[in-house]
């Protein structure tokens, strides 16, 4: 991949999906390379994250905090790229950065956090730029915020994860057990659940595909669940609500469950919040910027040690994008889907 031609290779929305999203959706173009201007950088991007939001994105409407990516434009998401020019000093030639890249080859990037989707922050010294696509990634600041800040994850407390095997689900999870709370995850596979608790070392870990969940968490939450970490949402959420205990705290972290065209489910147990003293909240990384320097250092510490153990689910190619979402909605794969572009 050069620069040296001038094009910048692209895959971008063509058709907004209804229902499930299908590869045809998208289509291979050629885009300009743009030109970095006063207080921008040019990036070549190295890594692609697929994550579950980029599905809300493709519709008109977008999610409840970002718009919709255009129709013919190229599909936005979040990675990992090389400086290639800079007007910035603090992101010199050759260094990486975590971006909004989106699924092109090149793309501008600034230091203004009011800039959204231009905004880049740098990928510190002995970080490879697939560990910035992960742990090192808005997903894994998201594992730590959720776990430590939103849910104050305490010794005592009995803790659900949903969509354990996820990059953010398998990372909120280690984070509570290494404070050491008893935490119980759910996947979507026997496999899946063989990993999560023999490598993540999880207490354990319901197969939502064959096992029924409520008589599940009913045996394995005899006194209530007191922390929630959701990544699913839906009836998935519902079900949970029944078996949580007085003055549980659920954070609200994503809705894979219906995020793929899915009907939106309706809560019918949300009056157990009221019963049960319970409170639930979403949030969003954005919001806790300040604790991104004791993320970072914590996380380089215990993958160091041997003590944070992820997954990738790599993929070879931007071409290959369109392929590794349909297979993060299907299911395939542990840990995190990556584009090596």
């Amino acid at each position: 991949m050069s620069d040296q031609t001038g094009i910048n290779r692209q895959v971008v929305l063509v058709r907004r999906p209804e229902g499930a999203v299908d590869q045809s959706c998208f289509a291979m173009a050629d885009g300009a390379i743009p030109e970095p201007g006063p207080g921008e950088a040019l990036v070549r991007t190295t890594c692609i994250a697929i994550d579950p939001a980029i599905r809300g994105w493709l519709n008109e409407k977008g999610s409840g905090y970002l718009p919709g990516v255009e129709i013919g434009a190229p599909v936005r998401s979040s990675g990992v790229a090389e400086v290639v020019r800079s007007n910035i000093d603090e992101y010199p030639v050759g260094s990486l950065v975590t971006a909004m890249t989106g699924w092109q080859e090149y793309s501008l990037v600034t230091t203004d956090p009011a800039r959204m989707f231009e905004w880049a922050t740098p990928v510190a010294d002995g970080v490879s730029a697939v560990e910035g696509a992960t742990v090192f990634s808005h997903s894994g600041w998201t594992a730590y915020v959720g776990a430590k800040r939103i849910l104050d994850i305490q010794p005592d407390d009995e803790v659900l994860v949903t969509s354990a095997g996820s990059l953010v689900g398998s990372l909120a999870g280690q984070i509570a057990k290494r404070i050491g709370a008893r935490v119980v995850g759910t996947a979507g596979s026997a496999a899946k659940c063989r990993w999560v608790v023999e490598d993540l070392g999880f207490d354990a870990c319901i197969d939502y595909r064959t096992e029924d969940l409520d008589a599940r968490l009913k045996e394995l939450f005899a006194r209530g669940i007191s922390a929630v970490f959701d990544n699913v949402g839906g009836a998935t959420l519902d079900i949970v609500l029944r078996r949580i205990g007085q003055g549980a705290r659920i954070a609200l972290c994503g809705s894979v469950g219906s995020d793929d065209g899915d009907e939106r489910h309706l809560l019918a147990n949300y009056d157990r919040l009221m019963s049960r003293r319970a409170t639930m909240a979403g949030f969003n990384t954005i919001d806790h910027l300040d604790l991104l320097g004791e993320i970072n250092a914590n996380y380089r510490q215990w993958l160091d040690d041997g003590s944070l153990t992820y997954a990738t689910n790599l993929y070879r190619g931007l071409e290959q994008a369109p392929e590794a979402l349909v297979g993060l909605f299907q299911g395939r794969g542990v840990g995190k889907a990556i584009i090596e572009v």
